[in-house]
C-alpha cells in the first residue's frame, strides 16, 4: 500500500514518521488544531487562478480540515510552518476518505472482499484559463472523478464544474511555497488509485508540457497503476491565438521551440541556452521565464538573435485579467518590470510576433510602456 494508507489511523497508539508529512515528533505533541494561515481576500476578479491562501482555496478543500481554520492560529511555535501544519490538519481527513474509499470498493465490485482492482489516474490539462477552451473529454472526466488534487494554474472557473460531491484537494506550487513537494503528490496519488478511487490530478495547460506529468505517469505505471492523459491546450497555443500570433509562418518562422525560463537552483539563469536556440527563423516560447529573462535575452543576443527581434510578454493569458507587454527584445525586461507583471507570464520571441494585429498599436507607443488588456 502506498504511504497515506501506512499512516497510523487516529485511533492507534503508535507513532511513525512519514516522507509524505516530514514531521517532527514535537509538531504532533503541541500543536492546537487551529489555521495556521491568513486568507488573502482574493477573487475571480482579482485572479482567475487559485491563490495559495485564498478564501475560494479554503473554500473548495474546506472538507479536508473539517471546519479547523475557524479557530486561531497557533503563534510562535518553534517547530510551525504554514506548509506542515496545514498538511498535519488535512491528514486525518485524508486518511477517513481512504478509509471510506477502501470500504466501498470491498462492498462492490465482482462481490469479493478486498479484491476490487486499482483505480485509474487521469493527468487531465485544463488549458491556459479560458474554460471553454477545456477539451469535453476532459470534462467528463472531471465531473467522475472521486478526488481531484490541483494545480494553481487551474483557473477558479474550471474547478466550478466539478461535481459538488466530489473532494478537490489543492496541491500547487509557487516561488518559495510548496503546498507538496513532488514526491508527496506521486503518494497521494497511488494512495488513492490503490483503493480504487478514480483520481484527477488537474494541470492547467498540458500536463505533458511543463507540467511534470511526465514524472507522476512514471511513477505510478511504474507501481502498477493505469494512468490516461487527457491534453488540453499548452499556453503557448491558447495564448498565441488570443494575439493573433501564428507560431509558425511560411517564409517568417519554420519551427517553434518552448523553453522553460528556471533555474533549478532558484538562479538568475535560466537552465540552458543553446546557441541554435538563436535562431531568427524560430519562434521561442518561453514559460516560466520572468525571473530569468534578463539573462536569457542576453544569452540569445549574445548567440546572435538580433536585439530588435519582436517580442511579447502576457500576463494570465486567456482571462480576463490578461495584461500584454509588446516590446523589441532589448527592451523586453525593462518594460515588463516598469509594468510589474507577475506570475503565470507566458514569453513570445520572434519575428511572428509582427504579425500579431496588435503589434503596430505597441510600435506607436514605443515611447510609453504601454500595456493591452483582454482582447
Amino acid at each position: 500500500m502506498a504511504l497515506v494508507s501506512k499512516l497510523p489511523s487516529s485511533s492507534s497508539s503508535s507513532s511513525s514518521s512519514s516522507s509524505l508529512t516530514h514531521f517532527r515528533k514535537p509538531l504532533f505533541s503541541t500543536l492546537r488544531p487551529a489555521s495556521s494561515v491568513h486568507f488573502t481576500k482574493t477573487s475571480c476578479s482579482a485572479s482567475p487562478f487559485t491563490e495559495k491562501h485564498s478564501i475560494e482555496r479554503y473554500q473548495r478543500d474546506k472538507w479536508v480540515f473539517k471546519n479547523q481554520l475557524d479557530q486561531n492560529p497557533p503563534e510562535n511555535h518553534p517547530n510551525f510552518t504554514t506548509r506542515d501544519y496545514e498538511i498535519a490538519l488535512q491528514l486525518p481527513e485524508l486518511k477517513n476518505l481512504l478509509q471510506v474509499l477502501r470500504e466501498k470498493r470491498e462492498k462492490g465490485g465482482d462481490g469479493e472482499s478486498g479484491k476490487g482492482r486499482p483505480g485509474n489516474v487521469f493527468l487531465v490539462g485544463t488549458g491556459p484559463g479560458d474554460p471553454e477552451l477545456l477539451t469535453l473529454k476532459a470534462l467528463k472526466v472531471i465531473q467522475s472523478a472521486d478526488l481531484l488534487l490541483y494545480d494553481r494554474l487551474v483557473s477558479n472557473d474550471v474547478l466550478e464544474m466539478v461535481r459538488p460531491d466530489a473532494r478537490l484537494l489543492y496541491v500547487g506550487k509557487t516561488a518559495g511555497y510548496h503546498s507538496r513537494t513532488q514526491e508527496e503528490i506521486h503518494e497521494l496519488l497511488l494512495s488513492f488509485a490503490e483503493v480504487g478511487a478514480n483520481v484527477v490530478r488537474l494541470k492547467g495547460g498540458d500536463p505533458l508540457v511543463f507540467g511534470r506529468g511526465g514524472e507522476e505517469m512514471d511513477f505510478l505505471q511504474q507501481q502498477g497503476i493505469q494512468v490516461k492523459v487527457i491534453p488540453g491546450i499548452t499556453a503557448a497555443s491558447g495564448i498565441a491565438a488570443e494575439l493573433g500570433v501564428p507560431l509558425t509562418h511560411r517564409g517568417v518562422a519554420n519551427s517553434v521551440r518552448f523553453l522553460t525560463g528556471h533555474s533549478r537552483k532558484g538562479g538568475v539563469d535560466p537552465l540552458f541556452v543553446a546557441e541554435n536556440a538563436a535562431d531568427p527563423d524560430s519562434t521561442l516560447v518561453v514559460y516560466m521565464g520572468l525571473a530569468t529573462l534578463p539573462s536569457l535575452v542576453q544569452k540569445l543576443i549574445h548567440h546572435g538573435l538580433p536585439p530588435d527581434t519582436p517580442a511579447a510578454a502576457v500576463e494570465r493569458g486567456t482571462t480576463p485579467q490578461q495584461r500584454i507587454v509588446f516590446a523589441e527584445l532589448k527592451d523586453l525586461g525593462e518594460k515588463i518590470a516598469s509594468e510589474e507583471l507577475l506570475s503565470p507570464t507566458l514569453i513570445f520571441i520572434g519575428k511572428v510576433v509582427a504579425l500579431s494585429p496588435l503589434w503596430p498599436q505597441a510600435c506607436c507607443s514605443k515611447k510609453d510602456s504601454h500595456v493591452m488588456g483582454h482582447v
